[in-house]
């Protein structure tokens, strides 16, 4: 969880303005894109989320801002995507109408308009309800951005796409997709009765850790 309380009249680091609007503008500047960071955040994803939420968490202290704000990773990851549906639609599709329907369909609604709708719904949720309030600290106010619950969004979905798109010899892949229906159900049983899983495991990993020390 994040700190939100705020001390009024104390000085601290003040709240980045949006920047939204320049994160737009940056998509069509191409040069200002760091594209080796990019694929190495990619990779990292695949292979140690780890060290992606670590860097996350520098560029948070650096910066004041939880969300990237160089749009290279979503460009390069609709981009990769465009290209292996295209190549999808080249070896299974017999019209290219079809096609370019499957390929901005896929893109525009399953890539962008869904994760918008998934990241603006938890962006409100976590802003909301998951903050923890610590009135008697000297912390300064924090909320989620709504371009970072973006990010998790597209830092989720690139996995799941080398999986899904990048290797194709895998059958029966919507196992990978059988523990969401888990979740589901036991969301709603775990709100009731009060458990908090994250607390729960983090406790645990806490107390392990200075048994060990």
């Amino acid at each position: 969880m994040l700190p939100t309380a705020s001390t009024k009249g104390r000085s601290g680091p003040q709240p980045r303005p949006n920047s939204f609007f320049p994160y737009l503008r940056r998509i069509v500047k191409w040069q200002q894109m760091d594209i080796e960071y990019t694929f190495w955040q990619m990779l990292n994803l695949c292979t140690s989320p780890k060290v992606v939420y670590q860097h996350t968490k520098y560029h948070k202290q650096t910066k004041n801002q939880w969300a990237r704000d160089d749009p290279a990773f979503v460009v390069i990851c609709s981009l990769l995507f465009s290209v292996s549906l295209i190549a999808y639609c080249a070896a299974y599709d017999h019209s290219a109408g079809h096609a370019v329907f499957v390929v901005i369909s896929s893109l525009f609604v399953h890539f962008f308009l869904i994760g918008a709708i998934l990241a603006t719904f938890c962006w409100f949720f976590t802003n909301n309800y998951l903050r923890e309030e610590a009135p008697h600290s000297y912390v300064v106010e924090q909320r989620v951005e709504w371009l970072y619950a973006f990010d998790v969004h597209c830092n989720s979905f690139f996995p799941m796409f080398v999986l899904l798109y990048v290797l194709p010899f895998l059958v029966r892949t919507t196992v990978f997709l059988y523990p969401i229906g888990v979740v589901l159900v036991l969301s709603p049983i775990l709100c009731l009765s009060g458990f908090n899983p994250s607390r729960y495991f983090m406790n645990m990993y806490f107390s392990q850790r200075q048994y060990i020390s």
